[in-house]
């Protein structure tokens, strides 16, 4: 018998970045990024670890903007150009490469990678979300859900309808693409106040997930800190972050991803490469950018990145195989000295977000498959398990409240509001303000039907917690700024449309096209309570 439980929880969210109005936009490029950097490789790691028969399990959030974009036809052709894009170019870099044997190693490397990727790919009909669907038909992958567009719950609780929109369309959204309802949900940036839990067993969630300093300033204070699950007075489950197992991986000190042997990510053939040569494959603008071919490895905490030596696949798979031991090898000694004090089975829930695996860190998605694998064969002191089978094995736990965090700076809310984002929160209020107005209003015909919904659209977008994060962090601030704007610019002009009886239907159906986000929403989600 196994001492306890170890819970492997990843975080797959994009901002809703799709934009047909325009050729080429480069943050539509998140998404194509983590399709072939994280997404595609975690898919490939289920596939290997489900042909070997090991019955691995592990918990995923998708977030409805994510689900959405990687069902959009639009931005599926546009990933199948940027794919092939990227193929030509590895091309020409192993022949331009032809008598320096390293980089035409490494070159022959992502030639082999990428065509594993347009495999798998198009194995699926480029359905990446009936990919991923298919692993929790098996029960070996259990996917939840978060906020409709990621709203920070904790600033809009002045305005219960907007928290239960960002709630209930999220769940619907759900149950449309994995034909069930979701279990559990990651609060969008694990981001509680006390009462949600209300509203989250209205919605028909068990468990949501939050900060590990959540769980251990509840009152009362819970017996098994953050290595058992309490339960709310509601009866829904929270779960706290394990900081120990996630210092391992996240930190920048003493995680792993900074060993010396791993790829170097701000190394890239993009800035690198001569001008011309590397023209068709940059901005049409003419602007460099990131291509994901790089053939640098971290090489020194200190090392410059003129000082950074080459990369070899070889060494960093070894590596991948040693720090996964390694994890696997300190739950256990963390679940037998748990086990020992607790008397019961005690949980350790490592979270991360997803495209911290294969975008950040390149060989995150190798570890995974060596973790589990390790974690299979040898080792006897932990099962693995998702979250919602933790529940049904271990259904009684302790009541408690939880305390109001985030797992943002200094675990509270100031990284969503601050001197650098602080002005949009007026202007998102009065928009939920004005939207709950617009709820209770019967439409006309169709046309105010339509201009109802696309009112909830536009709100639910521009409270994405995103525009703020981006605000604070200082990159791509006239992006976020900008697409906060456009929302709320939208919204008032529905308002105010409506108001006046004269919806301009051509402006609408433009705008319907742009953010086609939630087809089947209902605007009445924002009447009162």
């Amino acid at each position: 018998m196994a001492l306890g439980y170890f819970a492997l929880v990843l975080h797959a969210h994009l901002p809703f970045v799709r934009h047909p109005e325009s050729d080429y936009v480069l943050e539509e490029e998140w998404l194509f990024e983590a399709i072939t950097e994280t997404y595609v490789p975690l898919l490939q790691v289920f596939e290997g670890l489900k042909r070997d028969g090991i019955d691995f399990k592990i918990t995923m959030s998708m977030t409805p903007p994510l689900v959405s974009m990687l069902r959009d036809p639009l931005l599926q052709d546009r990933y199948d150009k940027h794919l092939a894009l990227l193929q030509e170019l590895i091309l020409k870099e192993i022949d331009h490469n032809k008598n320096n044997g390293h980089i035409k190693y490494l070159a022959e490397h992502y030639d082999q990678e990428f065509k594993n990727i347009r495999a798998t790919w198009e194995s699926y009909d480029r359905d990446l979300v009936s990919a991923f669907k298919q692993f929790l038909d098996s029960n070996n992958l259990e996917i939840i859900t978060c906020g409709a567009t990621h709203g920070y719950l904790p600033l809009m609780k002045m305005y219960p309808q907007a928290v239960w929109s960002q709630l209930k369309v999220a769940c619907e959204h759900y149950e449309e693409n994995f034909g069930r309802p979701p279990k559990g949900i990651w609060l969008p940036e694990c981001a509680y106040y006390e009462g949600l839990e209300r509203m989250l067993a209205d919605a028909g969630l068990r468990y949501f997930i939050m900060d590990g300093h959540g769980l251990l300033y509840a009152r009362p204070r819970p017996r098994f800190g953050t290595y058992a699950p309490i339960f709310t007075e509601t009866g829904v489950a929270a779960f706290g972050r394990d900081h120990e197992s996630s210092q391992q991986v996240w930190s920048s000190q003493v995680g792993y991803p900074g060993d010396p042997v791993y790829r170097e990510f701000y190394k890239d053939l993009g800035w690198e490469a001569e001008y011309e040569y590397i023209k068709p494959y940059i901005m049409p603008n003419g602007q460099r950018k990131n291509t994901g071919i790089k053939y640098h490895k971290i090489t020194s905490r200190s090392a410059g990145l003129s000082e950074k030596g080459l990369y070899d696949p070889y060494w960093a798979r070894e590596k991948a195989a040693e720090n996964a031991g390694n994890f696997m090898f300190n739950r256990e000694q963390q679940i037998r000295n748990l086990a020992g004090m607790m008397h019961r089975p005690p949980l350790v829930v490592s979270p991360y977000d997803a495209e911290l695996f294969g975008h950040w860190w390149y060989e995150g998605p190798m570890f995974i498959d060596y973790l589990f694998r390790k974690s299979w064969y040898d080792q006897g002191t932990y099962d693995m398990t998702h979250l919602a089978d933790y529940l049904q094995k271990e259904p009684t736990q302790q009541i408690c409240k939880p305390s109001q965090s985030s797992w943002g700076y200094k675990g509270f809310h100031e990284y969503w509001l601050n001197e650098t984002n602080a002005w949009i929160y007026p202007h998102l209020h009065k928009a939920a303000e004005r939207m709950i107005d617009l709820s209770r209003r019967e439409p006309a015909d169709e046309l105010e039907w339509r201009a109802l919904n696309q009112a909830a659209r536009e709100v639910l977008l521009a409270q994405s917690s995103d525009w703020a994060f981006i605000m604070r962090t200082g990159t791509m601030v006239p992006y976020a700024v900008r697409r906060t704007r456009s929302h709320l610019m939208r919204f008032n002009k529905l308002f105010e449309d409506l108001n006046a009886g004269k919806v301009d239907a051509g402006w609408l159906e433009k705008v319907e096209k742009i953010d086609n986000i939630f087809p089947n929403i209902n605007y009445r989600t924002y009447r009162p309570l």
